[in-house]
Parts: C-alpha cells; structure tokens; sequence
C-alpha cells in the first residue's frame, strides 16, 4: 500500500503575517508544499491528505486543489477550536489552535494506511521524502508502533532573521528516538543572546529558565517530519483527554499538544519505537517575512539545475 503524505496547513501564519502556505514562491507562483507534493510523488506517496482551517476552504479549493485534478488522490479534513472529545468545551478567552497532534488527530477518518506527516511551509527537499517514503512503503502489512522520524542536523535549519522552533532530538545506539524536546527560540547566538544570526556564534536555545544553552551543529532535530501507522490515531485520541483534563493546560491559554509530547509518552512507556532516519536534506523555508526573498531564489536556483521542472503541475 503506498503511503499518504498528511500536510499541517492550519497555522495561523502569526509570525509571517498572512497565509503563507499560499503564498507563491516558484517562477510559476508554485507555494512551497507544491514542492513537497512533487517530491512526495516522486518518492512513492498515493494519496494527499490536508489539514486546514474551514475559514479558507474556498480558497484553498481553487488555488491549490485544482492543480492536483487527475494527478494524484486528494483528500481535506479540518482543524478547529472546538474539535474536542466529548465532555470537554473550550476555555474562556482560548484563541490558538491545539497544536500539531490536535491538527494530526483531524486526518482519523481519512488515512487508513502509513502516512508522513509535515508542514506545509518547510522545504524538506527530495531525499528527506525518499528515506521515509521507502520506511513507510516497507513496513508490514497491519503494523503498529514502528514509527519514524526524519532527522535534520540543528545547524541546516535555521532562519537568519529569528529564533525558530524545532524539536532537539536524542537517540539511543540502535537508532531509536529516546526524547524530542520542543524548543521553541533556537538560533546562533553569544551566551548572553546578543549577535544574534551571526554565522561565527553557536547554536543555543532558550531553556526553561531563561538561559541560553548551546548545541552541536549536527545535533539532531524534529522538523515535524514524521511517519506514523494508523494505530498513532487511538494513542493520541486517548492523550488528548488526558492533556485536556491537566487543569495546567487549561488554564494556560496558549497550550498546545506537540506532536512531540505525544510521542515521548509513547516512547518512555515503551509502547513505540521511531527510528531516527538520516537525511542529506538541507531544509529551508518561509518563517518571517524576511525569509521570502531568500526562500524564492534557492527555489530559482534548484529549478535553473534542473532538479526541479520550470512548471510543476
């Protein structure tokens, strides 16, 4: 069975300042997930499945379905505020979404089958989707609890113009994931904070205490690059109650269930493994606005190589 390729689109855009996963990129206005959904073809994947917010439904019908018509299976499931479990309303004043598992959890009634998981508005580049696509093609028939993760080294994945999230990564001698920790202001940086982006300072990130703590380039990190059997449904629908009856997340208006929070209770109760894949990937991708400019010449450059047709679609 060929895998499906599940696209995070729902995000809010905040830090960008628009819709930026439609936003076009390529000399033909390609965004940058036509770019995934070309690479994921190619790798193997059969069916494409999105999460976004009902609010744009129609514009994501006319500006990026219609392209895919006759080409690949499409499928949309949406993410909303009050998508809970029954029993549970949203809080007074919660605006910002779940997060990345809530989002995960809208694709239950659509993906049947192993799927890979990422956003919208990163270029992971072609091998990346080739080394999980064969993971997920070659996984037995009915398996559970064998996941994957693509592994990016820190220092391949920065922005120069701000802190970005990822999620650090350890992993035990066999390969398998042991914890993913959500950073979410990670950048090159002195011990203070000053110079930040300077290409001479090290990678550090902010700890919960405030305090910058540096990491190896090559440190290994989460881009939300994840394979999952459907079996990943029913663990998370179950933590999502438990999530929601901590009156710590609650009250914090801002909360999200990460993806990584999933998976590390997975993985600490011995429930799963998630191999950690490697990756000649360099990502890179649209986190400020700044970013545009550079994003749409390294596009510019891999299509004038040839590794990318003048049109995709």
């Amino acid at each position: 069975m060929k895998p499906t390729l599940f696209l995070l689109a729902a995000g809010m855009g905040s830090r960008y300042g628009g819709l930026k996963q439609l936003d076009g990129l390529g000399p033909n206005g390609e965004t940058i997930m036509d770019y995934s959904i070309y690479d994921a073809i190619q790798a193997g994947f059969g069916k494409i499945v999105w999460v976004i917010r009902k609010d744009f439904e129609e514009q994501f019908r006319t500006q990026i379905l219609a392209k895919y018509e006759g080409k690949v299976k499409c499928e949309l499931c949406f993410q909303a505020l009050d998508a809970l479990p029954e029993g549970f309303s949203v809080p007074e004043g919660r605006q910002k979404p779940w997060g990345t598992n809530h989002a995960v959890l809208m694709g239950k009634d659509v993906i049947k089958e192993p799927f890979c998981v990422i956003n919208c508005d990163d270029f992971y580049n072609r091998d990346a989707f080739m080394v999980i696509g064969k993971y997920l093609a070659n996984l037995p028939e009915g398996a559970k609890n064998q996941y994957a993760m693509v592994g990016f080294r820190v220092g391949n994945t920065l922005s120069e113009n701000g802190t970005v999230a990822r999620g650090v990564c350890s992993k035990n001698e066999k390969g398998h994931l042991t914890t993913v920790v959500e950073r979410t202001e990670i950048v090159r940086c002195a011990e203070d904070g000053s110079n930040a982006g300077a290409a001479n300072e090290p990678v550090r990130y902010k700890d919960e205490d405030g305090k910058w703590v540096a990491v190896e380039d090559n440190t290994p990190v989460s881009m939300n690059m994840w394979g999952f059997t459907p079996d990943y449904f029913q663990y998370s629908e179950e933590y999502f109650k438990e999530f929601l009856s901590d009156p710590k997340n609650l009250e914090n208006l801002k909360a999200e269930f990460f993806i990584p929070l999933m998976v590390n209770k997975l993985i600490n109760d011995g429930t799963a493994t998630v191999e950690v894949l490697d990756t000649t990937s360099k990502w890179f991708g649209v986190t400020y606005a700044a970013d545009r400019d550079a994003t749409v010449a390294r596009i510019k450059q891999l299509v004038d190589e040839g590794v990318y047709p003048n049109k995709l679609f």
